[in-house]
C-alpha cells in the first residue's frame, strides 16, 4: 500500500486558491462597504488632493482586486527568486498594509468615514495576507 504525502497546493490548485483569495478579499471589502454605507448610513468620502470624493462600491472592489493581483504577482516572483518566499512576502505584505492605512487616516472626511476606510483596508488586507500566505511555497 503506497502512501502519498500531501504537498503545498499543486500549480492548478494554487492558481485557483489565489484567484479565490483575491475574489474573497474584494467580496469582503464590498460587504464592509454595504454594511457601512447603505445599512449604517456612513457618508463615505475621501479627500484626494483638494477635492472630496465619494467612495463607491466599484472603487472598493477595483482597489481590492488590484491590491490582490499585485500581491499575487509579488508572491509568484518571490517564489522564483527565493526559498523563503512565504516569509519575505508576508513581511512585505504587512508593511504595505500598514503604509496603505496612511491614506484613510489622512484622507477620510469625518470620523465615521476614516474608521470605515481603515476597516475596509484591514479587512481586504487580512483576507489577502492570510489567503495568499497559505498558498505560498516554503
Amino acid at each position: 500500500m503506497e502512501t502519498t504525502i500531501p504537498t503545498v497546493a499543486t500549480r492548478p490548485n494554487r492558481r485557483r486558491d489565489r484567484l479565490l483569495t483575491v475574489l474573497a478579499a474584494s467580496a469582503a471589502a464590498l460587504l464592509g462597504w454595504v454594511l457601512a454605507v447603505p445599512v449604517a448610513g456612513v457618508e463615505l468620502v475621501a479627500r484626494t488632493g483638494s477635492t472630496d470624493q465619494r467612495v463607491t462600491p466599484v472603487a472598493v472592489v477595483v482597489s481590492a482586486l488590484l491590491a490582490g493581483l499585485a500581491g499575487w504577482a509579488l508572491l509568484a516572483l518571490l517564489e522564483r527568486l527565493t526559498a523563503r518566499a512565504r516569509t519575505a512576502w508576508t513581511v512585505v505584505a504587512a508593511v504595505v498594509l500598514l503604509v496603505s492605512l496612511l491614506g484613510p487616516l489622512g484622507g477620510g472626511v469625518g470620523g465615521a468615514a476614516t474608521l470605515t476606510l481603515v476597516a475596509l483596508h484591514l479587512v481586504a488586507g487580512a483576507v489577502l495576507i492570510t489567503g495568499l500566505r497559505w498558498t505560498a511555497a516554503g
